[in-house]
């Protein structure tokens, strides 16, 4: 039986997720030996390379850093042996291969933010909201080789608000990581952890794209509703409006009832009232958000008085 101190962890992660969970091992004196994360990236108007939010913190730490390309590089494979981790944690990280997650002793473990099997992939906490989920959560596994399937070690679940967004969940959902994370792994040094099989249905959650996040005027009000908290913050639900890309980042539904007005269309468009109202494939939406190209989010109110919107109108 050791104590959660004596555990010598190197830590995996690359996004704003990860980075409350390595903020939590640090604020409780878990040794971390080394991070891992991705590759710097050019980012903004110069392109300058910039450093994952990760890194920004373990170098802030001055912890030591392994920012691979390839992870069956064979130095990056050795570099990581010598920092003697008897576990690895994985939190938004890339799909290992067994060559890395085979090496620490104690197996590496993932925080994976749903309730597995479902939603397993990429983008967990976006799909939850699409689908229009009512609750979602954490789960800590062992990493094997097929991914997101391995044994579980805790979950926790969580309620997903009526107009939560995917960014606003994200935050909830990574303070909840962080959690579990020092729990999963007080249960791990003390000898405690129990190793669970998944049941339930399999659901996945590939990662999402920009082509994927246009909007379907056709389905009804609450299908699109839910997508476009999915979607916001990033990459933002879209629309073709004039000839332009106008992304909307927040919504209300009217009602769900089965109108002969086609999908799409301007139901109404009140500056005065701050009122942009679309028909759906079944009912109405208001839009409350709005981004056109080029320019920054507005309220619905403040977008219409800058710009001419007429009933009528069609959007997509």
């Amino acid at each position: 039986m050791r104590q959660l101190e004596d555990l010598k962890i190197v830590f995996m992660g690359t996004p704003e997720f990860a980075v409350t969970s390595l903020q939590r091992l640090l604020e409780n004196q878990i040794p971390v030996v080394g991070v891992v994360t991705g590759p710097d990236k050019p980012s903004g108007r110069g392109l300058q390379m910039q450093p994952t939010p990760v890194k920004k913190l373990a170098r802030h730490a001055s912890l030591p850093i392994l920012q691979p390309d390839k992870l069956r590089d064979p130095q990056f494979i050795h570099n990581l042996r010598e920092w003697q981790a008897d576990l690895l944690v994985v939190v938004a990280f890339r799909i290992l291969p067994p060559e890395i997650f085979t090496i620490p002793p104690l197996g590496t473990i993932n925080v994976h933010a749903a309730l597995l099997p479902k939603y397993r992939g990429a983008a967990p906490i976006q799909w939850a909201i699409i689908n229009g989920e009512r609750e979602t959560g954490v789960t800590t596994f062992f990493i094997e080789e097929k991914v997101d399937a391995g044994d579980m070690i805790l979950q926790r679940k969580i309620g997903i608000g009526e107009f939560e967004t995917a960014g606003e969940l994200h935050d909830r959902m990574a303070v909840l990581g962080a959690d579990l994370l020092v729990e999963t792994l007080a249960q791990i040094a003390s000898g405690a952890a129990q190793r669970q099989r998944q049941v339930g249905e399999i659901s996945l959650a590939p990662k999402i794209t920009k082509e994927m996040a246009g909007i379907d005027w056709k389905k009804p009000s609450r299908e699109i509703f839910n997508f476009i908290r999915g979607m916001n913050p990033a990459p933002g639900a879209f629309t073709k409006w004039q000839g332009h890309n106008l992304k909307i980042f927040r919504a209300h539904i009217i009602d769900e009832v089965n109108d002969r007005r086609e999908a799409g269309m301007i139901v109404r468009a009140n500056a005065k009232e701050g009122e942009l109202i679309a028909q759906t494939g079944r009912g109405q939406l208001a839009i409350d958000e709005v981004q056109i190209e080029g320019k920054r989010r507005l309220p619905a109110a403040e977008f219409l008085r800058g710009h001419k919107i007429t009933p009528a109108e069609k959007l997509g």
